[in-house]
This record gives structure tokens, C-alpha cells and sequence, in this order.
């Protein structure tokens, strides 16, 4: 069952989801789902004592994403 909710975003977040969602090709709900979905990922990895990095293989370089 889904269920509806009115989310209030700045003008610059909006933006920003209107600028991804056509860049991708994907409706705003959509990519709000993916991106829930991506952040419930990283969640349960942190939550198990993983780390999360972002690695430019070109430049041997990692930087750990931190979450609040």
C-alpha cells in the first residue's frame, strides 16, 4: 500500500531534484525512492561497522563518506 506526504524543500533543492531528475530521465518520486533506498543501504553497512569511500582509482585516492 502506498501512502502520500507533502516534503517541503528549498528552491535550491529543489532544483537540484528537478536538474537530476531530468538528467536522469526519471520522475521526482522515483529518484527520491532511489535515493532512500541508497541511503537505507549505507545505513545497515555503517551500522555493521563498515566504511563507505569514494576511490579515484586514476589518482590512487580514497575519501571516506561520513554520515550524520
Amino acid at each position: 500500500m502506498k501512502k502520500t506526504m507533502t516534503l517541503n524543500l528549498t528552491e535550491e533543492e529543489m532544483d537540484v531534484l528537478e536538474r537530476l531528475s531530468e538528467k536522469k530521465d526519471l520522475s521526482k518520486t522515483v529518484l527520491l525512492r532511489q535515493a532512500l533506498r541508497l541511503y537505507q543501504r549505507m545505513e545497515e553497512r555503517l551500522e555493521r561497522g563498515e566504511r563507505l569511500y569514494f576511490e579515484d582509482e586514476a589518482k590512487s585516492e580514497k575519501a571516506e563518506i561520513m554520515m550524520l
